[in-house]
């Protein structure tokens, strides 16, 4: 079978536009952009090293994500920050972790203890390096991607990470509040505890006030 070079050129545009959909989410949810600020194409051409057919495809698929926001014939600017939407995003949060929880503590295995507990491992080994924020961030979303994976909906992890991004944009550009950080790494490790026991009502109490407690840090972001 013969690929024609159509074919090929289509392919090599596709990874172009992935590759700078990832690096251009992964400093919108870092706040290298600041709220409001209309990105200009020729520097973020340059910034990439891509192509414009591959990051305008990548623009307006961030634009569909919800990390920009698009307008007729101007462009792409960042989406301002907002109480209300930050409300909206940790409400549906605590909504549908909750709801994983459930199901991944009713059809969680022996594997999946195992892998919650490597995580944990990472994430504790992170606290401990408080200089190395990438590296903790990573461990931190790791550690609750692997909390929820065995409840079973590809869709519901779908929504929640989607949702953790945009939480996570507001939470990065807040100040530090150390006492709230702390007791939120405690958490981490009680969660643990309770996923194992399959104490599902506790854990579900738990991740909600681990959240609320994330918004609570968050909404320094908004001014509040």
């Amino acid at each position: 079978m013969t690929i024609s070079p159509s074919a090929v050129d289509g392919a090599v545009s596709e990874t172009a536009a992935s590759q700078a959909f990832e690096a251009i989410k992964r400093d919108l949810i870092r706040g290298r952009f600041a709220a409001g600020e209309k990105l200009a194409i020729s520097a973020l051409k340059a910034e990439y090293q891509v192509g414009l057919s591959p990051l305008r495809e990548a623009l307006n698929r961030l634009s569909a994500y919800g990390l920009l926001e698009q307008h007729n014939q101007r462009g792409f600017r960042v989406p301002p920050l907002s109480e209300q939407e930050l409300e909206d995003i940790a409400r549906l949060r605590i909504q549908l972790e909750c709801m994983a929880l459930t199901q991944a503590m009713q059809q969680g295995d022996a594997e999946w203890e195992s892998q919650l507990l490597a995580a944990q491992h990472r994430l504790l080994r992170a606290d401990q390096q408080p200089s190395q924020v990438e590296q903790w961030e990573q461990a931190h979303l790791r550690f609750h991607r692997t909390l929820l994976a065995p409840c079973g909906s590809p869709w519901l992890l779908r929504f929640i990470g989607q949702l953790h991004d945009q939480f996570d944009r507001y939470r990065r550009l807040a100040p530090p509040n150390p006492a709230i950080r702390a007791q939120l790494d405690a958490q981490h490790s009680e969660l643990v505890e309770m996923a194992l026991d399959r104490r599902i009502q506790d854990a579900r109490s738990l991740l909600e006030q681990h959240i609320q407690l994330s918004w609570q840090v968050a909404q320094g972001a908004t001014g509040c």
